[in-house]
C-alpha cells in the first residue's frame, strides 16, 4: 500500500474503514461471501418475480400475508379439534417506551427536514438548494430511463461489486486515476492559457475602450 499522496483524494483510511468497518463493510467487500452471495441471489429472485410475474410490491405482500394468515387460521382450528397445541406464535406487543422513542426520532427527523426545506424556500441556503435540485433532477432523469425496482436492484449490485473490485485493484486504479487527473489539470492549464486568458484579456480591453 502506497502513501496517502499516491491514493485517490489523498485519503488516509482504508476502504473498509471508510465503509464503517463493521458487518456492513464486510458484506460489501465480500469478506462475508456467503452473506453477500445470499443477498444478491435473493434480490435477483425478487427482481425476477416482480418483473416476470406482473406482481407489484403491494400485491405480493398482500398475497403472502393472506396465505400466512390462512395457514395459521386453519392450523389453529385443526389444533382445537384434534386437541393439539396451537401455532407457536411469539407475543406481539409494542411497549409504550418503544413507541415514544420511535415517535421522538420521527419528530426530530421531520423537523430537521422542514427546517432545511424552509431555508431553501426562503433562499437562505443557495448552495444546498442547487445541490438538492441537482439530485432531484438526476433522480428524475434516471427514473425516466428505468423503473424503481430495476434501479434498486442495479444499485445494490453496484454497491456489492464496485467497492470490492476497487479494494482488490486499489493500487492500479489509484495510479491511473491520479495520472488521468494530472493530465486533465495540464489540459485545463493549457486551455486557460491559450484561450480563456485571451478571451478575458479581449473583454477587459473592450471594457476599457467603452
Amino acid at each position: 500500500m502506497g502513501s496517502s499522496s499516491d491514493r485517490l483524494f489523498k485519503r488516509q483510511r482504508t476502504i473498509h474503514e471508510i465503509l464503517g468497518g463493521g458487518l456492513a463493510a464486510d458484506v460489501i467487500l465480500w469478506r462475508q461471501k456467503n452473506v453477500t452471495v445470499g443477498i444478491l441471489l435473493v434480490t435477483l429472485a425478487a427482481w425476477v418475480v416482480f418483473e416476470r410475474s406482473g406482481y407489484t410490491l403491494l400485491s405480493l405482500v398482500s398475497s403472502v400475508l393472506l396465505l400466512l394468515i390462512a395457514i395459521l387460521f386453519l392450523w389453529a382450528k385443526a389444533a382445537a379439534i384434534l386437541n393439539r397445541p396451537a401455532p407457536p406464535l411469539p407475543e406481539l406487543h409494542l411497549s409504550e417506551e418503544m413507541v415514544n422513542e420511535v415517535a421522538a426520532l420521527i419528530r426530530t427527523r421531520v423537523n430537521d427536514f422542514l427546517s432545511v426545506s424552509q431555508d431553501m424556500a426562503l433562499g437562505k441556503n443557495s448552495r444546498l438548494f442547487f445541490r438538492v435540485a441537482l439530485y432531484l433532477w438526476l433522480i428524475s432523469f434516471v427514473g425516466g430511463l428505468t423503473d424503481f425496482l430495476t434501479l434498486g436492484y442495479t444499485s445494490l449490485v453496484i454497491v456489492l461489486t464496485l467497492p470490492a473490485l476497487y479494494e482488490r485493484y486499489e493500487d492500479h486504479i489509484d495510479k491511473y486515476a491520479i495520472l488521468g487527473y494530472r493530465k486533465l489539470r495540464q489540459l485545463y492549464v493549457k486551455i486557460d492559457k491559450e484561450f480563456v486568458s485571451k478571451v478575458r484579456k479581449w473583454i477587459l480591453e473592450k471594457q476599457k475602450l467603452s
